[in-house]
């Protein structure tokens, strides 16, 4: 969930909904929020959060029920760790990461840099599904031992910052030129999943149209439901 602002969202609702769905992982992104601007209470959580270095702006953060094996912030790679976009969780049987990724902003001031930052972190992801670190005992015919390691699966989920595709937007011949909708955006998504993931919501739901996850404030959209599918689950084709 992009909650544009943390301290903003605690004052309308944010606990409730987060109690109410009772989430055994709850990935936001855009917190806004450095270490020490708010308490976000949540008893029976473990709290990761990844904070850019400018106040105010991008940031992740991840509630997990269960304590993780290991907590990684950011790609590994300095010039693109400054603004907290990603979070990784290890998990024994899995990985999940949450991802803010940036946008490519008006007249596409960005879209050169966000290029670059799909490539870095598709890469890492795709060192997260090279390692070896499962182990898994009892199949002889397997294994003469009897264990064997195995890859972890990856769930991905987060704010995109893409309409993968013309169904995932209500007006798309008029945002072809725009921020969320260019063709390198969509072609480094489309790269992305084929590096070995699907997109949960497009494989359970193929040609399921006004489903959208942000909406302008301008124009009536969200009553209108004008909006975009930009917030994504993905995960590693096996799962």
């Amino acid at each position: 969930w992009n909650v544009n602002g943390i301290r903003a969202c605690l004052d309308k609702g944010f606990l409730d909904f987060f109690r109410q769905e009772d989430a055994d992982f709850f990935c936001i992104q855009e917190t806004k929020m450095q270490p020490g601007q708010a308490e976000v209470d949540t008893p029976g959580y473990h709290q990761y959060w990844n904070s850019a270095e400018r106040k105010g702006y991008s940031g992740t953060a991840v509630f997990a029920k269960r304590e993780p094996v290991s907590v990684r912030y950011g790609l590994g790679i300095e010039e693109h760790d400054k603004e907290g976009r990603v979070i990784t969780l290890e998990y024994p049987e899995f990985w999940l990461v949450t991802v803010y990724t940036p946008n490519s902003q008006a007249e596409l001031a960005r879209l050169d840099y966000r290029c670059q930052w799909e490539d870095v972190f598709r890469d890492y992801l795709g060192q997260l599904k090279a390692q070896k670190s499962v182990i898994v005992c009892g199949d002889l015919k397997e294994s003469p031992s009897g264990c064997t390691s195995k890859r972890k699966p990856i769930i991905v989920c987060g704010d995109f910052n893409v309409a993968a595709s013309e169904i995932d937007l209500k007006n798309p011949k008029t945002n072809t030129k725009n921020a969320g909708f260019t063709p390198e955006e969509r072609a480094k998504f489309q790269e992305l999943l084929e590096s070995g993931f699907t997109d949960a919501f497009r494989h359970l739901y193929p040609d399921l149209a006004g489903a959208y996850t942000w909406w302008s404030y301008r124009f009536n959209a969200r009553k209108n439901n004008a909006g975009w599918r930009i917030d994504y689950f993905i995960v590693s084709e096996r799962l």
